[in-house]
Parts: C-alpha cells; structure tokens; sequence
C-alpha cells in the first residue's frame, strides 16, 4: 500500500510535539524491544492477567528468559482484551491505530480480523520499523503505517468501522483527538481507547503520578476528561472497564526482571494508593 510522505514540518506542528517524536525516534528501550524480539510482536504498552509464578523458579541462567517471555505474553493478552471490545469486525471493515508504536496491535487486529489496518505515530523512526515488520509478514498490502499526526491525519472521513488508542492519549488533547476520531469513524463505528488516567480527587496530588508523567514526558489526563470529551464528539460509551487490579501483576515481574527501569514503583505505588487507573472504554460513534 502506498501512502503520499508527510513533511515533518506538517506532521510536528508545536514544540511539544517535536519533544514528544525526538523521545520516540532515539527510544530503543529493551523493555520494548526485547519482549517483541521474542515473536516478532513489538508492543508500546503493558500487561494484564497473572503471570506464571513458575517462571520465577527454575534454573538460574533462564530465570531472566522466562520473565520476558511472560511480560510478553502479558502484554499480548492486553492487546487481545482491547481488540476484543472492537466488535466483529470482518475483512471489509477499514480500521485505524492511533498512536500506533511499532506496530505490535495493527498486526494483531489484521491477524485476528482480515481487516485493513493503519497505524498513525509521530515517530518516522517507528512507522519505518512497523512497516517493515509488516513487510516480513507478508501483509503490508492491507497493514500500512503512516507518519502522520493522530489530531489531523489527513485521512478520509467516515472511513473506518473501528478505530483505537493504545496508551497514547496521553500526549494530546482530548477534545481534538475525539473530534479527529468521530470525523474518521462511519456512524455507528466503534473506539477502544486503553490508557491510564489519574483520579479526579487525588491524583493530581499524587507524586508517583508526576514520575510517570515526568518519565514519559506526557501529560497523564484525568478520568472523567474522557468521558466530557467523548459525550462533546457524539461518542457514547458502551463498555467501561476498569482494568487496575489486571495490570498489577505484570509490574509487580516487571520489578523483578534485568528490564526494570525504575519506573515500576511510581506506577505500582499508583495504582495501589488509588491516585492513578488502568482503564478501557469502548464508545459508539452515533
């Protein structure tokens, strides 16, 4: 599939959002590409479900092989919950990852579906990576990544039967990027967004909320903006999930792995005080 290339000029349109492609065009995180190396799967995001405590054990030289293999599989596994709340989608649909990575779910939803897939990423080094993986799958006539900017894709209106975010609602705003979104999804068209959101009371108080944010320079929103944004762009949620307690084990083996950047207690710390959710909401475009 071919796509016409976006100037970076048109795509980073504030200083934030160069900031934001600079952090993902140098990333080489072993936390991102290590876990994909094991199937070919690259994920921006985490995990949900127990692990395998069996993994823990064993002989010591595989101890470290076995822990990325689960936070893998975990992190599979919450890409399957979030495609699983597109619907039955079929060949025919048209769908749309915004904020895409390397690409990791794209695969997964054209795998899973048959569907055409695109994938939308600041990060020219990202979309480059993604479609190669794409490439070595055989697929990259139905599966495309673009450089372009999730707020103004400058793709076709009414276009895509479901559309998702997979933690990267973070970095805009959300009344532009619902709006961007409800352009794009054909009436009666279905958004999963999966993100991690702060509480409305405490978690702007929170200090491991602010590491997270720092980390990544993002700029975590709160709970109930999502639904304000949603309701403001003739979005209306169907399924609301609250995915906390799911997310806790993978960062709990996370801590316990060579991966670990010390990211893992803010984000433990957050979620166990109650100053930050884990959170899945499914809306239809009406």
């Amino acid at each position: 599939m071919t796509t016409t290339p976006e100037a970076p000029a048109q795509v980073l349109r504030t200083a934030y959002q160069k900031a934001v492609a600079d952090y993902w065009n140098k990333e080489k995180d072993p936390v991102n590409l290590r876990l994909g190396d094991v199937d070919g799967l690259y994920h921006h995001h985490y995990g949900l479900g127990d692990y395998d405590p069996s993994v823990l054990t064993g002989p010591e030289e595989t101890r470290d092989a076995r822990i990325i293999e689960e936070l893998h599989r975990l992190e599979s596994a919450q890409a399957d919950v979030l495609l699983d709340h597109l619907g039955p989608r079929t060949p025919a649909d048209r769908l749309l990852d915004a904020g895409c990575g390397r690409g990791g779910t794209s695969v997964m939803a054209h795998a899973r579906f048959g569907s055409r897939v695109d994938g939308i990423t600041i990060s020219q080094s990202q979309a480059e990576f993604a479609n190669e993986q794409a490439k070595r799958r055989g697929m990259d006539d139905r599966v495309s990544f673009h450089f372009r900017n999730m707020l103004d894709t400058g793709l076709p209106g009414g276009a895509f039967q479901g559309i998702w975010n997979n933690e990267s609602t973070m970095y805009v705003d959300l009344f532009e990027l619902f709006g961007e979104h409800a352009r794009q999804l054909a009436r009666g068209g279905r958004y999963v967004c999966v993100t991690g959101c702060s509480n409305d009371v405490t978690g702007l108080r929170s200090k491991a909320v602010s590491r997270i944010d720092e980390h990544y320079t993002c700029n975590i929103h709160p709970r109930s903006h999502y639904f304000k944004a949603l309701a403001a762009n003739n979005l209306v949620p169907i399924d609301v999930v609250d995915l906390t307690a799911a997310t806790i084990p993978y960062w709990e083996l996370r801590a316990r792995s060579s991966l670990a950047t010390g990211i893992e207690e803010p984000f433990l710390t957050a979620y166990k005080e109650g100053s930050f959710h884990y959170l899945l909401i499914a809306a239809d475009r009406i």
